[in-house]
């Protein structure tokens, strides 16, 4: 029969020790209160458009919704195209949008939403040359009732998002997110 073994130090640090076959295993734990994140309690997620394009209203941030997944491991933390993460902590949301070829907007702006408002924006650009308006940043969510979507801007006519991959570039209109630290 094995034995779980718990040792502190005066450092602080709190040691767990589990024997196997092979010897001993050791697992070091912080001394600080939080979380303790194993990889099958790390959300993360990777959504981005496919089959259709997405007509976005002129002049009007616009959500952008997501029919599809690279990998999603927040399993219904992002539904219905908003992230609402059960875990406090720190989230690395990253995002992208493409227009369709053939739009010529005169401004382009994307945009995470934190709880049905603007919290960073990428770009805004003001000339039909931007095709392409990507960014990241990173924002704590309580684990509770905050949530992520992502919006887009443009200005102009016959405005849309593109879907799929192109070759070289990949996705074109995507949203990812992961857990980057505990609360």
């Amino acid at each position: 029969m094995s034995s779980l073994i718990i040792k502190g130090d005066t450092s602080g640090a709190i040691t767990l020790s589990a024997p196997n076959a092979a010897g001993d295993s050791t697992y070091t734990l912080p001394a600080v209160n939080g979380s303790v994140m194993v990889s099958g309690n790390m959300p993360a997620f990777f959504a981005y458009k496919n089959g259709v394009p997405q007509s976005i209203t002129n002049a009007t941030f616009t959500k952008i919704t997501f029919n599809a997944f690279d990998y999603n491991t927040a399993g219904s933390m992002f539904s219905s195209s908003t992230f609402t993460p059960t875990i406090a902590g720190y989230y690395q949301i990253s995002a992208g949008i493409s227009n369709l070829a053939g739009n010529t907007p005169t401004r382009t702006i994307v945009s995470i939403f934190k709880n049905g408002s603007g919290y960073a924006g990428f770009g805004d650009y003001t000339n039909s040359s931007s095709y392409r308006t990507y960014g990241s940043v990173l924002v704590y969510c309580n684990g509770t009732t905050d949530y992520i979507e992502l919006y887009a801007y443009l200005a102009g006519s016959s405005l849309s998002v593109d879907y799929g991959q192109s070759t070289g570039v990949g996705y074109n209109t995507y949203m990812s997110g992961v857990l980057v630290r505990a609360a």
